[in-house]
């Protein structure tokens, strides 16, 4: 038998998740680009679902969408202090263009709320011109030492929100909102549970009063921050003049937020739900839902498995793979590997019989079915499956979080963690947000994920390093 393409979870799982990006044809390094990636269809389909999901959420919420430019200002980044320290050294700066020197260099767009608060000046003068709530669909270039084909790239795809408004009350309530459609689409969707909360003061966005995540558990026990939001404040609406006249007729600075996830999404389902096989995808995000292999041997077999298969395959929404010279294995194969939630086979002896063998690609369940039943047997598998990825994903959730009462627990749970081969753990600890209980974590190479919006453990406590009682738990765990 030849060796699979696939390196096993368990040997190492990096290289597991590398096998499997390339293997199931969703990406492929560009390797004349240091730190770039190539995006695959397979692997853009899939962004595609993600964007129409979210993009249907930010309309029903009265977004609308906009595109800003991709260089900006070297002076604009420079206007928040905190926003230029956090970014200086990710930033990739144009200096010359059309043969001559700039005499200002532009940035290439590390993210926007810089250059949105210059125009959010021009448009903005009364409380009767807010909220602005504004989306953008763009690409991002931030210089990546260290790079994983989706999960961290020089360049990658996101969207962005830059929202407006008249009070930090209503500024809220777009942050939380926001956090909440993240976590619907990871939840319902991607079938990713996530945990919602407030990112530590260390672990803010830079120029945010406070930042918000949402954090999955990956197979190998490492969390993944999945997207964030941000209350800015007035941060930038006084970088940038922002002001507007209120009700009152008093002049004051608007309160700003910013929100975004990005194609790191795409990491973390493949890394929630791919086995040793390869690619998993849970159906509601799968570019193909279902394929029907056909399988003859003789010549005269071909034409009797075709014309059931095609009528089929318009019944079902499936795809027929009618590739030559690939034998039926090969075929099945080929679609294991890319993730296609259900397989259909269809040989001879199924056109006689009036049945059709059906396969999951989540538990390699075999069935035969009756023809006839093959539309309502799809639905109900694929939504067994949506719901099976979730409850499976929210159980590993479950038996890998654990609860630590000093800051020696935390530190033995945490040194038997490894990228490579799992066994990472959330360890939920009482921690008073302060910048050196950060920095005390980072010592076991892991950091606090957030402060959870949900208290589902034991309520206030005692800070295990400080000895001050704090609300809740804090999330402690190593991450991508």
């Amino acid at each position: 038998m030849a060796e699979s393409p696939i390196t096993p979870r368990e040997k190492d799982f990096a290289t597991w998740y590398q096998d499997v990006v390339l293997q199931g044809d969703m990406a492929e390094p560009a390797e004349i680009v240091k730190g770039c990636m190539v995006i695959k269809p397979n692997g853009y389909a899939v962004w595609e679902r993600l964007q129409r999901e979210l993009d249907d959420r930010f309309k029903a919420t009265n977004h609308q969408n906009i595109y800003l430019p991709l260089l900006i200002p070297e002076s604009f980044l420079k206007k928040e202090a905190e926003h230029v320290e956090g970014f200086a050294p990710e930033l990739a700066v144009v200096t010359h263009a059309g043969g001559k020197q700039l005499e200002e260099p532009y940035v290439l767009r590390p993210t926007s709320e810089t250059i949105v608060g210059h125009f959010f000046a021009k448009w903005i003068q009364s409380y009767r011109d807010l909220p602005l709530l504004y989306n953008q669909w763009a690409n991002v270039i931030r210089w990546e030492l260290r790079t994983r084909l989706f999960l961290r790239t020089t360049e990658f795809l996101w969207q962005e929100g830059h929202t407006a408004h008249a009070s930090h009350e209503e500024a809220m309530e777009e942050v939380l909102r926001m956090l909440d459609v993240y976590a619907d689409v990871a939840e319902n969707v991607m079938a990713m549970p996530v945990i919602k909360g407030r990112k530590t003061r260390a672990e803010k966005f830079a120029g945010a009063v406070h930042s918000y995540s949402i954090e999955a558990m990956m197979q190998n026990g490492l969390a993944l921050q999945a997207g964030t939001s941000h209350d800015l404040g007035q941060n930038f609406g006084k970088a940038f003049d922002v002001t507007f006249q209120s009700k009152e007729g008093k002049l004051d600075y608007v309160w700003q937020t910013s929100w975004g996830v990005s194609t790191r999404l795409i990491g973390g389902l493949i890394m929630t739900h791919s086995d040793d096989k390869g690619l998993v995808l849970p159906p509601k995000v799968a570019p193909r839902k279902a394929v029907i292999v056909p399988i003859f041997r003789k010549e005269e077999e071909r034409g009797p498995v075709m014309e059931v298969a095609e009528k089929l395959a318009k019944d079902l929404g499936a795809h027929i793979d009618t590739r030559d010279g690939q034998s039926p294995g090969a075929k099945f194969f080929h679609w294991e590997r890319r993730g296609v939630p259900v397989v259909f086979e269809l040989g001879p002896r199924d056109v006689a019989s009036g049945n059709i063998v059906l396969k999951r690609r989540d538990t390699g369940e075999k069935q035969v079915i009756p023809q006839t039943e093959a539309v309502a047997k799809l639905a109900e598998t694929l939504e067994a499956m949506q719901t099976g990825l979730l409850a499976k994903a929210k159980q590993r959730l479950k038996d890998n979080t654990c609860t630590a009462n000093s800051i020696g627990e935390v530190e033995d749970i945490l040194r038997a963690v490894t990228a490579e081969k799992g066994g990472g753990k959330f360890v939920m600890a009482h921690l008073k947000d302060d910048p050196a209980n950060d920095a005390r974590i980072k010592e076991f190479k892991a950091s606090i994920r957030n402060i959870p919006s949900v208290d589902e453990f034991d309520g206030p406590g005692k800070c295990i390093l400080t000895g001050e009682t704090v609300d809740r738990r804090v999330v402690i765990a190593k991450s991508y």
